[in-house]
Order: C-alpha cells, then structure tokens, then sequence
C-alpha cells in the first residue's frame, strides 16, 4: 500500500540524495497497461510537488507502450533536474528502455532486465485477431518483424531483383494494409532518432551510439530478448550495481507493488466471483507516486454478475462485467 511504499521511497530519497518518482505500468495478464500519453499530467503534478533539484531518480517497472509518451517523459523530468538517474528493480522494457537511454545513471538489479526499443504498430487498419473475443481486436504488426520478412526474402530466399522484391511487397501488403507498412517504416526511423537524442548522457562515441542503437533496434533478434545489466555495461551503458542496503530497499518497494497489483495472478473473474452472483470489483492496474505528490493510480471499477446468455446450442452461464469507471483517481 502507498502508506508502506512512501516510507520506502524515503529511505531511497535518502540513500541516493535524490527526489523519488515511482512508475508502475502493471503486467497482470489480461490487464495489462502500458507507458501512455495520458499520464502526462499526473507526471507535471508530481513534478511541479518535487520542484527543480539537483537529482531525480525514476523508479520504473514496465513492460513498454507508447515510445513518443516515453520520449516526452524522459524530457519532461530532465527539465526539473541536473542528473536523472533510473532504479530499475525487474523490468524495464521496450518505452521503459527508451526512458532508461536519457538517464545520467541507470541502477539495475541482479533481476533487472533492459529490452530492445523496436516498436510495435497498431492502428485501426491493422489486420483482426482472428477468433478474438473483441470482434475488433487488432494484431500488433512489429517493425522489425516486417524488416525481417524483407530481409529474409533477400538473403536466405536470394530474391535480388526488383520485379521479386516488388512482388514479395504486393504480397505484404494483401495481408498488411499499405498504410500501416508506410506507418512501420515511419516508426523505425523514428525510434532511431528519438534514441539517438536521448542517448548522448550515455554514450558519447558516435560509432559506439550507433552500435548501441542498432543493437537495440534490430540485432537482438527479438522484441523478448533481455539484457542484464552484465551486457548492458558490455554495451556501453553507465549502469551501477546497488549495494546489499540499496538493494534490500529497492527488492522492498517492489514486493509491494507486485503483491497489491498482483503482477503474477492472472486475471480469473471465476475464482473473483466465487459462489457469489454479483460482486463489486476495484483494480488497481498503474501507478504514479511521490512524496511530495501522492499516490496517482490508473484503476478499473466495475461490478460482476453471472448471467445466462441464449445461444445456438441452448443456455450458457457467462460472466457480465459492467465496468461503471476506468481512469486515473488520487490518493494523498
């Protein structure tokens, strides 16, 4: 709860002479939530609470999102402060990485995992989930993985001609809309810059920065891949290892929201109902928190009922979730 994360983060203000910031993008599977534009202004609040110090650092737990609600971010707390540093107790991946790229300072974990930065596109005219409960469901079409299709065409498959590399497009485009291929080529070069510009508190050497940025983008292989923080400093990166005290308080903080998000609970609206046949529900499912600012949460609100839906092969029990909120609340 915050009441016991806010004496946390004090002895973290404390052991690294720093403002706190703690970020949580939850993975609970089947509610995950994602680094989003709409926490902009809980973030400014924060800030504005923390005013301009010498050094903020961002403990961050997230599994990715939105890479211009990143950007924006890292150069919003950048702006409030001389050095930002970043505590990353687990994962940080994807957005999380862009962010951790504009830092002074990285603290990672012995579990603490990096990711790669290539981007996933979704739009409405991407293609449908195929059997999906939402009918409207969309698949994520990775940039790297359209860039990797290409590229196996011309290396392991040897197509070099124009008129084949034309026709490998137009089969591309019968399963991906044209626009949303002009949206992924559009973001991978967006990515690249927006790290090139957040990475110069890194790395320094250009040709190193563009090893990192390559590496991150492309020759990890997959957006799944983790990285330590052995290979991160292989990389390049100014990561440091916390000592036994730090450690102990950072591994607290994330016990805590781990076991209040219940990161490692999947989402079971049967074993929630119970033998009960309406329940209320309140989920926390992101978090915002400071001392000086509070607590910010992204929360679903709603009530559970079971019900009895008429189909084709006769009566089947269902569960109806009528959600009544969805959105940011504050606790102080």
């Amino acid at each position: 709860m915050y009441h016991d994360r806010k004496e946390l983060i004090e002895q973290l203000e404390q052991a690294r002479a720093s403002k706190v910031l703690l970020y949580v993008t939850g993975d609970k599977p089947g509610w995950e939530t994602q680094i989003s534009p709409d926490v902009s202004d809980a973030f400014v609040d924060h800030l504005d609470s923390i005013g301009v110090v010498q050094k903020i650092s961002l403990v961050l737990y997230t599994r990715g999102g939105n890479t211009l609600a990143a950007w924006s971010l890292a150069n919003l707390i950048t702006q409030f402060c001389d050095e930002f540093e970043v505590i990353i107790p687990h994962k940080c991946h994807s957005a999380g990485t862009l962010i951790s790229l504009g830092s002074h300072n990285i603290v990672m974990t012995k579990q603490a995992t990096l990711g790669p930065i290539d981007p996933s596109v979704t739009t409405p005219l991407n293609p449908l989930v195929a059997g999906a409960q939402q009918p409207d469901a969309r698949v994520s079409v990775s940039v790297e993985g359209v860039q990797g299709f290409i590229t196996l065409a011309k290396k392991e498959v040897g197509i070099k001609k124009d008129e084949s590399l034309s026709n490998i497009l137009v089969e591309l485009s019968k399963q991906i809309h044209p626009l949303v291929l002009g949206e992924v080529i559009r973001a991978r070069e967006q990515i690249q810059m927006l790290a090139k510009k957040l990475i110069v508190n890194q790395v320094t050497d250009p040709e190193r920065v563009e090893e990192v940025i390559k590496f991150l983008t492309s020759e990890s292989g997959s957006h799944d891949y983790t990285i330590n923080r052995r290979e991160g400093r292989n990389l390049g990166l100014k990561i440091e290892s916390p000592d036994n005290a730090l450690y102990s308080v950072v591994k607290d903080l994330y016990d805590d929201f781990r076991d209040e998000l219940q990161l490692n609970q999947p989402l079971d609206w049967e074993s929630y109902l119970g033998t009960d046949k309406i329940k209320d529900y309140v989920i926390k499912r992101c978090l915002l928190e400071s001392v000086q600012g509070g607590s910010d949460y992204f929360v679903s609100e709603g009530t559970l009922s079971r019900v009895q839906l008429q189909t084709p092969t006769g009566p089947q029990d269902a569960i109806n979730d009528a959600r009544k909120f969805e959105g940011w609340r504050k606790e102080t």
